[in-house]
């Protein structure tokens, strides 16, 4: 055992100082085992893979050993609400408790950050005119005054999807970079700064996957100074990195155009071209696109394998995508002959050509060894992107000899957009590898970078394929450690047999049914999970014509996720002692994980039916054909797999404490009667199984009780 091991083998012991400084700390042999897992794997370089079961404690597993390793370190999380909650919580409670001398910095994408100069010109835009657009642009600009990082997350009272953000915002589209007159006091480059002088980087897997497309937020500049890589909730690193890795064209970013070149145009240039006239050309030219794709209920997915998207009038496509990109055209020329005005203009002519480029190549045929496919909603997005990650993943993954200190080129780990006059003062601060000689711990092997990756679901079997494969983590050590919890004890699973089969228009009915009988003992305490939109309202609206009494129906997409999140915690279920009403959450996609509800507020999950992938979604059915064409079944080694993960993220809702108590209910008879069923019950928790109505009823009733476990 090398001296790392030993330090976070004490660390996390019952007399070390975790159990002697955070409260209700207790060593757990899973989060122990893990910890030295993760050591090993920072100390001698390489692939860690580890699925980690609920309470396990994996934050701690990991950041553990990382900071005592004294190595610069990239900790990157599925969401920025993680991100935040690393930054502010885990991370500084562990370098108070551990002692040590670390310097940590938060490093998000450039739209979360205040750019001073759309903030300036915010007040001439026509967004501005709006009701109460005034008041709040005040409250930003005296903000503005104040913070010294410029994370939007400080401001209270805007939400993202508020007109406004935009407008005080910059992306990689609009930023002006080093031509910007605010760019010295730019909130984004002072964020880069801080991270190139800090030892651990928090940043999310957006930023890192957009980052290695278009090398843009800085993080490819940072990754070559990095010894450790971490990635929390990493069985979304697929899904996230195809969307980035891949190309993209929507009727958002023609609409952006327009607004920023007529907000443009009109306050530097007016007079000199018909803004008006070009921007209503550009808009009207994307808005007949958007029809050119057809009338569809709710956001649907259109296949695109040939020349053309499926379920469109050929020549109705190809003029409406013709007509965007002379629109362009002649945006393009009209800038062209204000360039040399202000670097505004030349920013706009980028993105100009940038999109004719897109219209050009989706225009073209489809590249064989991706996917392509298109996305209509109010809007258009078309997207062409590879299956997976493996290609680039494996490449930036394999290991290779870390540079020493002082060989990489200092413009390099700076990025383009950083002010070369900062650059003496920023080497002299940046403490990269004072901290490992500071700590007096282990030398760890250089040239050996280390990469670590934990879910708490990354498959449904020990090798964990579902999420090695697609990531390009062939060599990569797996292992596996369960949760602490006594499944057996604090929950049970039941498949109601009486329920239609989920094709059956009755089913949503049936399963509303069920949740109405289930709230009349409860009394609230329950959060509904569906696969699919349309069974979310379906159930969403009975239950809320159909609830009485003193329990709260609550659907997602009719308040902020946010609040429905806040006021589920709130509601306390029957005999709740401050008279607050029980509450029953019915939701879909987001919901199914990062929904923690610890405690009572929590105690039956409902799951409308297994959560296999949609057939007709173009990028599963690419990824299917792969698999056939390589002799595998397409069910049993994707669409299975796929289910497994899903499910066991959505039960995962209902167990988060050594002391809750709940029942997983899941409406899909499949699960006992078809023989893939027995495959995802075995991805489950080893709950006690719930064999007939009456049971289900007798314990919903113990948990009103306040019994400390599910009796049979």
């Amino acid at each position: 055992m090398n001296l790392l091991d030993q330090r976070v083998a004490e660390t996390l012991s019952s007399t070390g100082l975790l159990a002697q400084s955070v409260p209700g700390f207790q060593p757990r042999q899973g989060q122990t085992d893990m910890a030295m897992a993760v050591s090993r794997t920072v100390h001698d370089g390489g692939q860690l893979v580890v699925e980690a079961g609920t309470g396990t404690g994996k934050t701690y597993a990991y950041l553990v050993p990382v900071l005592l390793s004294g190595q610069r370190a990239l900790v990157s999380t599925a969401t920025k609400a993680l991100q935040d909650q690393l930054f502010s919580r885990d991370i500084p409670r562990l370098v108070e408790v551990l002692g040590l001398p670390i310097r940590v910095a938060l490093l998000k994408g450039r739209s979360n950050y205040l750019c001073l100069h759309r903030m300036e010109q915010a007040r001439h835009s026509p967004e501005s005119a709006q009701p109460g657009a005034q008041k709040a642009l005040a409250k930003i600009e005296t903000w503005a005054q104040s913070t010294r990082t410029g994370d939007m997350a400080e401001l209270t009272g805007l939400d993202e999807r508020s007109s406004l953000w935009p407008l005080v915002t910059s992306t990689r589209d609009n930023c002006l970079g080093s031509s910007c007159p605010r760019y010295r006091a730019c909130h984004v480059n002072l964020a880069r700064k801080e991270a190139m002088a800090s030892d651990v980087v928090v940043i999310n897997h957006h930023l890192f996957f957009a980052d290695l497309a278009v090398r843009e937020s800085g993080v490819a500049e940072l990754l070559p100074t990095v010894r450790v890589t971490v990635f929390d909730e990493a069985h979304q690193l697929n899904e996230i990195g195809v969307n980035f890795l891949g190309k993209q064209l929507s009727t958002v970013q023609l609409h952006e155009l327009v607004r920023d070149v007529l907000a443009t145009g009109l306050q530097l240039a007016r007079g000199l071209v018909d803004w008006q006239a070009l921007s209503a050309g550009l808009e009207k030219s994307a808005r007949d696109w958007r029809l050119a794709a057809g009338m569809h209920r709710g956001s649907v997915r259109l296949r695109w394998s040939g020349q053309h998207p499926e379920g469109v009038e050929p020549g109705e496509w190809d003029a409406a995508l013709q007509a965007v990109t002379q629109a362009l055209a002649e945006l393009q020329t009209g800038l062209d002959m204000v360039s040399e005005l202000a670097p505004d203009f030349q920013r706009l002519g980028d993105r100009t050509r940038e999109l004719m480029q897109r219209a050009a190549l989706f225009a073209d045929t489809p590249n064989p060894e991706g996917v392509r496919w298109v996305e209509v909603s109010a809007q258009l997005r078309l997207i062409e992107s590879p299956l997976d990650i493996a290609q680039a993943f494996s490449a930036l993954t394999r290991p290779v000899a870390a540079a020493p200190p002082g060989d990489a080129d200092s413009g390099a780990l700076l990025g383009p957009d950083v002010d070369p006059d900062s650059l003496e003062a920023l080497m002299a601060a940046d403490p990269r590898h004072a901290v490992g000689d500071a700590l007096a711990g282990p030398a760890v092997g250089v040239g050996h970078r280390a990469w670590i990756f934990t879910s708490a679901t990354l498959g449904d079997e020990p090798s964990l394929r579902w999420f090695t494969e697609p990531c390009g983590l062939s060599s990569a050590e797996v292992m596996q450690v369960d949760s602490p919890f006594d499944y057996a004890q604090q929950a049970a699973l039941y498949v109601p047999p009486h329920l239609p089969r989920p094709g059956d228009p009755a089913h949503a009915r049936q399963v509303a049914a069920l949740v109405l009988e289930a709230l009349a003992i409860l009394g609230g305490r329950t959060l509904v999970l569906t696969t699919t939109l349309n069974a979310m309202r379906s159930i969403g609206d009975q239950l809320q014509s159909q609830c009485e009494g003193d329990v709260e129906v609550l659907v997602q997409g009719q308040s902020p996720k946010r609040r429905l999140m806040e006021r589920f915690r709130e509601g306390g279920g029957l005999g709740d002692a401050h008279g607050r009403m029980g509450c029953v959450l019915v939701a879909s996609a987001s919901f199914w994980e990062g929904f923690d509800v610890p405690g009572d507020a929590l105690q039956l999950v409902v799951i409308d039916k297994l959560p296999f992938p949609p057939p007709g979604d173009p990028l599963f059915e690419a990824r299917s054909q792969r698999i056939t064409q390589q002799g595998k079944s397409a069910f049993a080694d994707h669409a299975l797999p796929e289910a497994a993960v899903s499910l066991k993220q959505g039960a995962g809702r209902l167990i988060r404490s050594e002391t809750d108590r709940g029942i997983l209910v899941v409406c899909d008879n499949r699960l006992s009667t078809m023989s893939y069923g027995r495959r995802l019950v075995r991805g489950l928790p080893d709950m006690r199984r719930l064999e007939d109505h009456a049971a289900f009823l007798d314990a919903l009733r113990q948990l009103t009780t306040g019994a400390s476990h599910l009796s049979a």
